[in-house]
């Protein structure tokens, strides 16, 4: 295995633990304001993610950043085709980080219905618009051969991506309910449970359609090279499993398996694209690849060796921050957002 192909597995890797963390985060976020009827059950769901949100969006910068420096011409391409959409993404995130910190500096019910609307939308936004760019990125969007990207923000929105993006947008809500009802107790237990029961079809439905229309949309099952295996099977499997184990209130197996979906799904499509990591819609030979959009050698090496020493220790404490904090949220839990 050379250099490129490590770092295009570690990459895959950063983005399977961020959109199985920050999944059931987004979820939660989500169903803030539908699942809390007062501001009681609204605090005890935002104490159920508020020691994890931040650590879990780590995950994210440290996908970024390995993708900058492994990957230089891919994060250009990308960063400047899908500007206007990552900005709007970037403001919903910090819509969404400033609400959670301000929501409690007043007791007034209109100052914290507003924060928590903040947080609806600061979730809402990025859970549609990773499934738009995951499922642009293996369609193909238009790339020229100097690896300009030449659409606009609209070419992204097209019936592929926002199939690709309502499949994300119910699989995190999902994922988002399951993860709640291990954290709670009560008329939020019960209002998780039944959110969970109510997106799992929905849920289930909108992914199978995308993995049809990708069948009809991409070359993923049909190009030479990496075959998707058995990864879609698998992932099939996990998610048809999730409503009988919700019904017998296995909500930990429920959980796994959510995540388990959500990890297969995004193993496929990294075995789809591979070895690109943008397909261009205008010349299949214009795409670009984990070679003519890596750094050097020598980069790839020092980038290897920092990676196999401080990458434990970042596993080892968020780790850690989930064990200390794994008790669910109760009527004797000290609130503080």
């Amino acid at each position: 295995m050379d250099l490129n192909t490590l770092w295009f597995i570690i990459i895959a890797v950063l983005f399977i633990g961020f959109f199985f963390l920050e999944g059931f985060d987004y979820g939660v976020g989500i169903l803030l304001p539908i699942i809390g009827k007062d501001d009681t059950s609204r605090r005890k769901i935002i104490n159920a993610i508020g020691p994890h949100w931040d650590g879990n969006e780590v995950w994210l910068l440290t996908a970024g950043g390995a993708t900058f420096a492994a990957f230089p011409n891919w994060y250009a391409t990308m960063f400047s085709g899908f500007y206007l959409a990552l900005v709007l993404m970037l403001l919903a995130l910090i819509v969404r980080g400033v609400a959670f910190e301000y929501r409690s500096k007043h007791s007034t019910s209109k100052w914290r219905n507003t924060w928590d609307w903040m947080i609806f939308i600061g979730s809402f936004v990025p859970a549609l618009l990773w499934g738009v760019a995951i499922a642009n990125l293996i369609r193909g969007v238009p790339i020229d051969k100097n690896m300009n990207y030449t659409g606009n923000f609209f070419t992204l929105l097209n019936p592929y991506g926002l199939v690709g993006g309502l499949a994300s947008l119910t699989m995190f809500m999902l994922h988002g309910a399951i993860f709640l009802s291990l954290k709670s107790t009560g008329n939020v237990l019960e209002g998780a449970r039944t959110w969970a029961k109510k997106m799992w079809p929905v849920a289930t439905v909108l992914l199978f359609a995308f993995v049809i229309y990708s069948y009809f949309e991409t070359d993923m099952f049909t190009k030479l090279g990496v075959d998707p295996g058995v990864t879609p099977i698998l992932a099939a499997i996990a998610i048809l499993s999730v409503g009988s184990l919700l019904k017998a209130k296995k909500d930990g197996w429920a959980f796994v398996m959510t995540g388990l979906t959500i990890a297969l799904s995004t193993i496929t499509v990294f075995i789809g694209l591979f070895p690109r990591v943008m397909v261009s819609s205008l010349n299949p030979d214009w795409s670009l690849t984990i070679y003519n959009a890596s750094s050097s050698p020598y980069t790839l090496t020092v980038m290897s060796w920092v990676a196999l020493i401080f990458v434990p220790f970042v596993l080892a404490y968020q780790g850690w921050s989930y064990w200390v904090f794994k008790k669910r949220i109760s009527d004797k839990t000290d609130l503080e957002y």
